[in-house]
């Protein structure tokens, strides 16, 4: 038995906040956040929750199919609705399913490897034969606004796959990780999005971005080892979108071609644990990669936690 992904969904909120907003808040350009970052834009979400943004990634994932066969809810968030029920049982409520396993785990923005990881798992030793995992975050409920240091960084949204049991192998291998010695260089004290956050995001960006490239770098690495690929086989990198500078350091080390990269972090910023989701649901659905393509998909987040899979579509 394999475990493939069969589908992909993603959803963004409509208000969309510019560089050139942000200019009128906090002492920036659009200039110095383009140059630095490679962010222009990034989604806000105003009246909607992050059970709401998966709910909808989810359904598109499901293309019109009923949500009862899923047998496993997963979803990767930091920015939760709330400490309990989880997102995933709220979503699982929403799409009126009243038989999976929900839960969710919290790994920052590696958040959707490791759900990814942990459903792999759980779908070969329980014999469940369709799942569903989601990346959901709406941080800009724990942003300080004034901080212009972190607030041009983050936008909201939510991403999901489908999996199910394959007579191919789909998910071909994981290299993940975490050192908690790092926490202080980027953490948010207690969150529930749907309330007033009593504590921000704090990071401490020029630290936090020595450390990615190089551990997602060596993360990508291994997993290329592990599964006896190479780089010049796959057929796509989707990177967790944080930084395009971070992109395109961990690329040149991995040696991968710019048209191998798939980027959207100009128009959405880092959406943390939906940023993987988002970004191959479009590169699904613009023609990027397709039926028997190799992924390399690679994140780095809070804790801190990396982590690194390949598919093959």
């Amino acid at each position: 038995m394999g475990i493939k992904i069969v589908s992909t969904g993603s959803y963004v909120p409509n208000k969309v906040l510019t560089n050139f907003d942000l200019e009128k808040m906090v002492e920036t350009s659009d200039e110095w956040i383009t140059t630095r970052t490679g962010i222009k834009e990034r989604r806000i979400a105003e009246n909607e929750t992050t059970s709401d943004m998966a709910t909808k990634a989810v359904l598109k994932a499901l293309s019109g199919e009923s949500a009862e066969d899923v047998e496993l809810f997963l979803t990767a968030t930091a920015t939760p609705d709330m400490f309990f029920p989880s997102t995933a049982c709220i979503v699982q409520a929403n799409l009126k399913n009243k038989r999976a396993l929900a839960f969710d785990i919290s790994a920052a923005c590696t958040g959707f490897i490791y759900g990814l990881y942990v459903a792999d798992s759980i779908m070969r030793s329980k014999n469940i034969k369709k799942g569903v995992v989601i990346g959901a975050e709406r941080f800009s409920k724990i942003l300080n606004w004034e901080d212009r240091t972190t607030c041009i960084l983050f936008g909201d949204g939510a991403g999901a796959v489908v999996l199910e049991q394959s007579e191919e192998e789909g998910i071909l291998g994981f290299d993940i990780g975490a050192d908690g010695s790092y926490g202080d260089l980027l953490y948010v004290e207690s969150v529930g999005s749907n309330n007033k956050p009593p504590h921000y995001l704090y990071m401490k960006g020029n630290e936090v971005f020595k450390v990615a490239v190089r551990t997602m770098t060596d993360s990508a690495k291994r997993v290329l080892e592990k599964t006896g690929i190479s780089a010049d086989e796959i057929s796509m990198l989707v990177p967790h979108q944080a930084n395009v500078r971070i992109i395109d350091a961990v690329a040149k080390r991995l040696g991968i071609r710019d048209d191998k990269i798939f980027v959207n972090l100009n128009r959405y910023g880092n959406t943390s644990a939906a940023s993987i989701p988002i970004a191959l649901d479009e590169a699904v659905r613009e023609g990027r990669v397709k039926k028997g393509d190799l992924v390399l998909m690679v994140a780095f987040g809070g804790g801190f936690t990396w982590g690194s899979c390949i598919v093959r579509l």
